[in-house]
Formats: C-alpha cells, structure tokens, sequence
C-alpha cells in the first residue's frame, strides 16, 4: 500500500540545524511532485516547500527561502528538507505530500521543536 514516512524530527535550539526525510513506497515516487507543508498549534496548515518530479524545479515559501532547502533522490524514494538557521516560530508539525494527477497522498508528519 502507499505509504509516506516522515522521520528527522526533533528538538533543537534556535538558530540549530534539522534535515527531514519522507521515504516513500507503494507509488511511482519519480512521477510525483513532493511537497513539504508545517501546521503549528492553533494555526493552519501551510506551505513549506515543494520539488518537481524530477527535482528540477523548487518552490519556497518566503519566509523559509534562504533557510530551507528542499531535494530528492529518485533512487532511494526519498525527499529531503534541510533546514537552517531554525526559529521558535519553525515549531509544527511538519508533513510530505506527494501529488500526481489527482493523486494525493500523505505522511504522519514528525514534530519539530525549535526551544532553547
């Protein structure tokens, strides 16, 4: 069956450093776009960041552009954010989505925690 796994979550300081990862299976990952969104408590989901299916084409919400860098490797079914110079306001929960078509589907999501 499908499925999307989150993992890399955690806690880290303000300013620290965290790389996520979504492995995905039971889909042709190569053919779908990938996407990254966060929702922190009280608020709505949001965009993070989102990747082509052939990881030619990035897009970054502004206020994570310069800090967070999103890639995928078709081999391994897995997409990656990477993300720096972390802010208390980063803490949510984040999640992977994959898109093709009118296929959509989603992980767990793993907890991020930006605390000192």
């Amino acid at each position: 069956q499908v499925q999307l796994v989150e993992s890399g979550g955690g806690l880290v300081q303000p300013g620290g450093s965290l790389t996520l990862s979504c492995a995905g299976s039971g889909f042709s990952f190569s053919n779908y776009a990938m996407t990254w969104y966060r929702q922190a408590p009280g608020k709505e989901r949001e965009l993070v960041a989102s990747i082509g299916s052939d990881g030619g084409s990035t897009n970054y919400t502004d206020s994570m552009k310069g800090r967070f860098t999103i890639t995928r490797d078709n081999a391994k079914n897995t997409v990656y954010l990477q993300m720096n110079s972390l802010k208390p306001e980063d803490t949510a929960v984040y999640y992977c989505n994959a898109r093709a078509f009118t296929n959509s589907f989603w992980g767990q999501g793993t907890q991020v925690t930006v605390s000192s």
